[in-house]
């Protein structure tokens, strides 16, 4: 589809995934990539590197308005940063080298146990 023709889509789409990372700190990318898969026909690993860059300046901002406005752990917060950070270069490598159909089934998987488990407790 033509930008044109879903910038109001798109908009719609960035303010639902926006108040969704707000709302749970986090989540946004769940969101985006089938969305951008689905509605945008964009193939599969560009819709995921292209989710990051969506996410990046919401969760930003996010933090911000985290630290801010909540009791954050700050010391929690930077050494697990420094994990996210290698498995974001990992993340990042893995997926040009796996197949388009085992990165869907892997998201799914992810997906599904998230919700099973927010489900269950």
């Amino acid at each position: 589809m033509e930008l044109k023709k879903n910038k109001p889509a798109l908009l719609l789409m960035g303010a639902i995934i926006g108040i969704i990372n707000g709302l749970f700190g986090g989540g946004g990318g769940m969101i985006c990539v089938p969305a951008l898969i689905y509605l945008v026909s964009m193939p599969t690993k560009k819709a995921h590197a292209t989710a990051i860059a969506i996410i990046l300046p919401l969760c930003i901002v996010s933090a911000i308005m985290y630290l801010c406005f909540f009791d954050i752990k700050l010391d929690i917060t930077a050494f697990t940063g420094i994990g996210v950070l290698a498995g974001g270069i990992l993340g990042a490598l893995l997926l040009k080298k796996i197949p388009n159909k085992v990165i869907l089934i892997l998201f799914a998987l992810i997906m599904t146990a998230a919700g099973i488990k927010c489900l269950i407790g």
